[in-house]
């Protein structure tokens, strides 16, 4: 079971700061958590986290065993910008009208259904193993709202962008039944029987590949 560390950050300069930070535009951020990501500097996603605003800042959920590298991240980072990160705290992976959440409600915890609506709806989450393997446009990110290929320069701009304009992802990802995987694919989450995967389409020739939503089934290519 994987559990997940809240925090804010709040300051007068943490609207830029992230802005810096993120593959979204934090002018289309709002109440409600949208899926993102920090890259490194070769255009991998380190942190896949969930953002919304609060009325001084910033809610950030991610993953608890990357919370440490995370508030590390912060600091090195924000060294010269007026921002203030709180002590992260736990929040519970719940689930509203059918779609996966958070909530700071422990009764409302229920791992088990949060993450089997996860997987078929490809709200993918990193950890340690799968942190800075995988670029947005391999994960779909893009397709989820969490990319903004528009706005300035964010750690990992460059690449990113590069793939999107220039290029596209040899490989993508899929939801599959865990039966009959050979070694070129690369399991990002599994729950049960199923699991989401980053791999070429050759290389699940021999898997039983399942339906992701409409939006998540489209060419992650530039149209």
């Amino acid at each position: 079971m994987t559990t997940f560390s809240y925090l804010t950050l709040t300051g007068i300069d943490a609207d830029k700061f992230l802005q810096g930070q993120l593959t979204i535009n934090t002018a289309n951020l709002h109440h409600a958590y949208t899926p993102t990501a920090i890259c490194n500097l070769k255009g991998r996603v380190q942190f896949s986290l969930w953002i919304c605003r609060i009325e001084d800042g910033f809610g950030i959920i991610l993953p608890s065993e990357l919370s440490d590298d995370f508030q590390a991240h912060l600091k090195k980072y924000g060294a010269f910008s007026k921002i203030t990160p709180s002590a992260p705290t736990v929040i519970y992976p719940s689930v509203q009208d059918g779609t996966p959440t958070f909530s700071h409600d422990a009764s409302q915890h229920d791992w088990e259904q949060w993450a089997k609506l996860s997987i078929e709806q490809g709200n993918y989450w990193l950890n340690k193993t799968t942190s800075e393997q995988f670029q947005p446009q391999e994960l779909r990110l893009h397709q989820r709202g969490g990319v903004n290929y528009d706005k300035g320069c964010y750690l990992g701009q460059e690449i990113v962008a590069r793939l999107w304009f220039k290029a596209s992802p040899k490989a993508w990802l899929h939801r599959v039944a865990i039966d009959n995987l050979n070694d070129k694919v690369q399991i990002v989450n599994q729950f049960n029987q199923e699991a989401l995967v980053v791999a070429r389409p050759e290389d699940l020739a021999d898997a039983t590949v399942l339906s992701l939503p409409e939006a998540l089934q489209q060419s992650v290519a530039r149209d």
